[in-house]
């Protein structure tokens, strides 16, 4: 089947120079002293995320949840789990942010649900339940989960699909070429498909109506089954995104895909790359064993020792951008919370060139919260609600030294959600915000930075200058009307100088370990360049 033809309106005109905030509410502020970070706190903190040049927030699910996998299994997906607050308390989030510029964007879990949920309760139960076809049960057809043991039987004894863990039952979105002997399998067309794709609009409107400036989709590939090419899948989230361009104009459609081919053809406004799919992301920073680039962890080129080879980043970075470029964003976070914080090296020497590419790239770009001041990826602690390989990712956020709890919250130590950092030298934000050379600070720059000159923001162009294996510093080209710029990464840890005609009569803009002469640019190691350069 051909590849569809995308045709909608433009991405919002506030998308064009967004910068984005990632919340794991639990673990972000806790206003309530119950160890669990709330939605009250999170308002709390928006002056602080305004100054730091943050203009929207992407929320992980705050709604109604058993809590086995961190609230991404829903059982309720319009009201907000008690331990965040209320519905009233998420309108008074949007109505905050908004009075601050800031936009709030929700997690959208469109293909499973908890199986507690009840149109699962009562459709496992009941065989003529009118849930039944929200679901795909199997009758006595075993299936595997993506993680995790056998999918349980139901209470009638069948079997049925799950999304990602056992007790994430997928919704019926349909299949892109039924099996006549499977019975179950209907294609996407079908009425019963057609009538879950109208119950996840209208949680979609309900959310809108309220306030929120659009989604971040989970697994936002899963939903149609059986695909031998994305034509059925891109239908269907076209489908969205026109009646979403019609009726919610200003609102955003967030792909987690890493596909951004795929995802930008499909409707979406913005598409991550990260740890798994395309593998762009993963030549940058690595991932977890257990995400592993076909079953290999890639050695990358954020490492000290200069082993990464750029070019495996750029050609398939290059891919993607250029069949995207003016239709949507790629985003390339500083982390998240299914995957390992990047490493930070001395004196965040190693973070700092990390986010000077980052925050010079074109796309939207995600700070995932505490990346800001290095928090770390902590080890050994035990797992909390499904997070398997990812607790380590996802510890309170550590606001003021000294104060109980790091700040996060005022409960006892043994009641927190999650153990924060015990080092001495756990960073905190009131620490870095009264030391002017913080990486709190650094980051703070780079957004404003990026700001000031539009050709290094979310649609100034991109062009490789200088990208080769071993520790050579890669070095690229933004640019628009306003003017070209030029950036210089080097991760390695060993001194190199290169020359660059580009650079003569160029102006440094900022630079650490950096120096040039005419067209000659030297770098210490872990360093990195941005030049304005001459028209």
């Amino acid at each position: 089947m051909p590849r569809s033809s995308l045709k909608s309106a433009a991405p919002p005109d506030w998308l064009r120079t967004a910068v984005f905030y990632q919340i794991y509410p639990q673990s972000f502020a806790d206003s309530n002293g119950d160890g669990i970070g709330d939605l009250p706190g999170i308002i709390s903190k928006l002056p602080y995320l305004k100054e730091l040049g943050i203009t929207a927030i992407w929320l992980n699910p705050i709604f109604e949840s058993p809590f086995r996998d961190a609230g991404y299994d829903i059982s309720d997906f319009r009201k907000v789990a008690p331990r965040y607050g209320s519905n009233q308390d998420a309108v008074q989030l949007f109505q905050a942010a908004h009075q601050l510029g800031m936009r709030v964007v929700l997690d959208l879990v469109a293909g499973h649900t908890s199986d507690e949920h009840p149109w699962f309760v009562e459709a496992a139960a009941d065989t003529r339940s009118p849930y039944r076809s929200r679901y795909l049960f199997t009758g006595a057809e075993p299936q595997t989960p993506m993680f995790g043991d056998a999918i349980p039987k139901t209470p009638q004894g069948e079997h049925y699909v799950a999304n990602f863990l056992p007790f994430q039952p997928a919704l019926n979105f349909g299949y892109n070429q039924p099996d006549p002997e499977r019975t179950w399998q209907l294609a996407p067309g079908d009425p019963a498909c057609l009538a879950m794709r109208e119950e996840l609009r209208e949680i979609m409107r309900f959310w809108l109506d309220l306030g929120c400036d659009g989604f971040r989709v989970d697994m936002a590939s899963s939903l149609i089954k059986g695909e031998t090419d994305r034509a059925a899948l891109q239908g269907l989230w076209q489908d969205f995104r026109t009646w979403l361009d019609s009726s919610y104009p200003e609102a955003v459609l967030i792909a987690e895909w890493s596909n951004p081919m795929d995802a930008i053809e499909a409707g979406y406004h913005v598409d991550f790359m990260i740890h798994f799919g395309e593998p762009a992301y993963t030549y940058l920073v690595g991932c977890p064993a257990e995400v592993a680039v076909q079953g290999q962890v890639p050695s990358m080129f954020f490492d000290r020792a200069g082993g990464g080879d750029i070019r495996l980043f750029v050609e398939n970075y290059l891919k993607h951008y250029s069949a995207t470029s003016g239709r949507g964003y790629i985003s390339l976070p500083t982390g998240n919370h299914d995957f390992h914080r990047p490493r930070r090296g001395r004196e965040f020497a190693d973070l700092r060139v990390l986010y000077a590419m980052l925050l010079t790239m074109p796309g939207v770009p995600f700070i995932y919260y505490g990346d800001e001041i290095g928090m770390r990826n902590l080890e050994g602690i035990p797992e909390k609600e499904g997070s398997m390989w990812r607790t380590g990712d996802r510890t309170p956020m550590q606001w003021e030294k000294g104060a109980p709890n790091l700040g996060f919250s005022k409960s006892n130590p043994r009641d927190l959600y999650l153990s924060l950092d015990p080092a001495v030298d756990a960073p905190t934000v009131s620490e870095q915000l009264a030391d002017p050379d913080s990486l709190l600070h650094f980051t703070r720059s780079l957004i404003a930075l990026r700001r000031t000159h539009s050709a290094l923001g979310n649609d100034g162009h991109f062009r490789p200058l200088l990208a080769e294996q071993g520790d050579c510093p890669f070095v690229y080209e933004r640019c628009d009307d306003s003017g070209k710029y030029l950036i210089a990464i080097h991760p390695a840890d060993t001194e190199r100088t290169v020359e660059l005609p580009e650079l003569l009569g160029a102006t440094l803009l900022l630079a650490e370990g950096a120096e040039h002469t005419g067209s000659r640019l030297c770098l210490d190691g872990v360093s990195f360049a941005v030049f304005k350069l001459q028209r």
